[in-house]
């Protein structure tokens, strides 16, 4: 099994962790893994949009403390 790729965007306000993720996004393979780790409540908001609208699952969204994390798979 691959390690998951990781986006750290810990301490990045809107609109930042949504515009390294469509950097990180592209790095990733088709049907691959990202986790995405931000702190920004508008992430809660974006990133299942940014999914919706770009054809990216989104596995999973938790809260662990103050930081969100999100595992998304990248769509064809």
């Amino acid at each position: 099994m691959s390690d998951i790729a990781e986006l750290d965007a810990r301490g990045l306000r809107c609109p930042e962790p949504v515009m390294l993720l469509h950097k990180a996004i592209a790095d990733v393979a088709v049907g691959e893994e990202l986790r995405v780790i931000a702190t920004d409540p508008t992430t809660e908001r974006d990133i299942p949009q940014f999914c919706r609208f770009l054809g990216h699952e989104l596995v999973s969204q938790h809260r662990n403390g103050d930081e969100l994390v999100y595992l998304l798979r990248k769509g064809g």
